[in-house]
């Protein structure tokens, strides 16, 4: 007998499976909203962009928040600049800093994404209690933290 749990029993296992019901849910509100030819993850990148409109974005904020490589982040960088949803200005203190911003066809792009992002979510919050969504955030929060320490 080995000390891997069954697949059934497996958090991974529960997570990878969620995220791909989530991702498959996403595209097809995102398609519903007129939404298409965008990838998951440039959705919610466009979103994080709009809802920090205020502060100054960099790349390193991107890979922080979203908890992906650098080299990740550069190529979705590179294809929603080439897409037309972000553009990328040098700061004047760093000439090697080049904050993100959303162009207008990104923020275009955010009414559509936001709309499926609202429509998930409140499935969601149709299916957990208050306590079960705070109960959740506290976990996902502990195994991320845990995850990322050890991988330092």
């Amino acid at each position: 007998m080995h000390n891997c749990p069954e697949i059934k029993n497996s958090i991974g296992h529960e997570i990878k499976a969620l995220n791909h019901i989530m991702q498959r849910n996403m595209l097809a509100a995102a398609d519903k909203a007129g939404v298409d030819k965008i990838t998951i993850m440039h959705g919610w990148i466009i979103g994080y962009l709009y809802d920090h409109q205020n502060t100054d974005m960099y790349q390193k904020d991107i890979e922080t928040s979203f908890a992906i490589s650098r080299s990740t982040v550069t190529n979705i960088v590179k294809l929603m600049e080439k897409k037309g949803y972000i553009k990328r200005q040098s700061v004047e203190s760093d000439a090697r800093l080049k904050k993100l911003l959303l162009t207008e066809k990104g923020i275009e792009m955010y009414g559509a994404i936001h709309s499926a992002i609202i429509e998930n979510e409140n499935r969601f919050n149709s299916i957990l209690t208050d306590e079960e969504r705070e109960q959740f955030f506290v976990l996902i929060k502990k195994l991320r933290n845990g995850i990322e320490q050890k991988s330092n």
